[in-house]
C-alpha cells in the first residue's frame, strides 16, 4: 500500500469564550477579506491606476455585502433548499460553513454594480480592479472548508490522499467493512481548489493584469480560469449527497454552475480584443 497521510481532525473552532465561539471558517474569511483589502490598496496606490486607496475601503465594504449574502443564499438555494424547507432559520448558521461560491459571485457582481453607479464607474472598470484581489480569498477559504473537514474527494489511493476517522466523518465510512477505517482515504480536493483557484489563479490575474488589458479582459479570464479549475476538482469531488451526480455519473451541481462562467468569461476576452483592435 502506498504511504498516506493522516487527517489532523482539527477543532473547527478556534477560540471559546464562554458561550462566545470563534470558527476558523469565519477567521478565514476576515483572512481574505484583509487581502482583498491590502492588495487593493496596493494597486489603488500604483501610478496610473485611476483608483484611490480610500475608494478601496468602499469596495470592501460592497464586496463583504455581496459576498456574505449571496454565498449563504446561493448554497442555501443551490445545494440546501432542503434545509430553509425544515428550518428557516438555518439560512443565518453561517459559521457551520456552507457558502456557494457561484451565490456569493453573483451578490459581489450586484454590489459591483452599485457601487460602480454610485461612483461613476462602469461595471467592467470596478470587475476588472477587483478579479486579480478574489482569488487568494478563495484560497482562505478552501482552507476553511479543510479545517471544517468538509467537501472531500473521492476514494484514492494516491500518496497525497488523506485518510479520515470514521467516527468523525461515518458519512464518509458507510460502505466500508469493519475495521477497514485507515485503509480508506480520499482526495483533499479542498486542497486542490485552494492550490488552483487560488494560488494559481492569483498569479495568473495578478502577473496579466499588470499590463494596460482591454475593458473586460482581465473579467473574462477570472471567470474562465475559475470555471476550468472548479470543473476539473468537481471530476474528483464527492457531490453533496441530498444532490449527487446530475448526469453520467460524473456531472456535478459545481460544474453545472462553472460552465457559464467559462462560456462568459470566453466571450469577454473575445469581445475585449476585438474592440481593442477594432479602436
Amino acid at each position: 500500500m502506498r504511504a498516506m497521510l493522516t487527517y489532523p481532525d482539527i477543532d473547527p473552532v478556534a477560540l471559546a469564550l464562554g458561550p462566545l465561539k470563534i470558527h476558523w471558517y469565519g477567521l478565514m474569511y476576515l483572512l481574505g477579506f484583509a487581502a482583498f483589502w491590502g492588495l487593493g490598496r496596493y494597486r489603488a496606490g500604483r501610478p496610473g491606476s485611476g483608483w484611490s486607496p480610500p475608494m478601496v475601503d468602499d469596495l470592501l465594504f460592497y464586496g463583504v455585502i455581496g459576498v456574505i449574502a449571496g454565498g449563504r443564499l446561493g448554497y442555501m438555494l443551490f445545494y440546501g433548499f432542503d434545509q430553509i424547507l425544515a428550518n428557516p432559520l438555518n439560512l443565518f448558521r453561517v459559521w457551520e460553513g456552507g457558502m456557494s461560491f457561484h451565490g456569493g459571485l453573483i451578490g459581489v457582481l450586484v454590489a459591483m454594480a452599485l457601487y460602480g453607479r454610485r461612483r461613476g464607474r462602469t461595471f467592467f472598470e470596478v470587475t476588472d480592479f477587483i478579479a486579480p484581489l478574489v482569488p487568494l480569498g478563495l484560497l482562505a477559504g478552501r482552507i476553511g472548508n479543510f479545517i471544517n473537514g468538509e467537501l472531500w474527494g473521492r476514494a484514492t489511493d494516491v500518496a497525497w490522499g488523506m485518510r479520515l476517522s470514521c467516527a468523525r466523518f461515518p458519512q464518509y465510512c458507510r460502505d466500508l467493512p469493519p475495521g477497514s477505517e485507515w485503509s480508506h482515504a480520499l482526495h483533499p480536493s479542498q486542497l486542490y481548489e485552494a492550490a488552483l483557484e487560488g494560488l494559481a489563479l492569483f498569479l495568473i490575474l495578478w502577473i496579466f493584469s499588470r499590463r494596460p488589458r482591454p475593458t473586460m479582459a482581465v473579467s473574462g479570464l477570472f471567470l474562465l480560469g475559475y470555471g476550468v479549475f472548479r470543473g476539473l476538482v468537481e471530476l474528483v469531488r464527492v457531490p453533496d449527497s441530498h444532490i449527487g451526480y446530475l448526469a453520467f455519473d460524473w456531472l456535478t451541481m459545481g460544474q453545472l454552475l462553472s460552465l457559464p462562467m467559462i462560456l462568459a468569461g470566453t466571450l469577454l476576452l473575445i469581445l475585449a480584443y476585438r474592440r481593442h483592435s477594432a479602436a
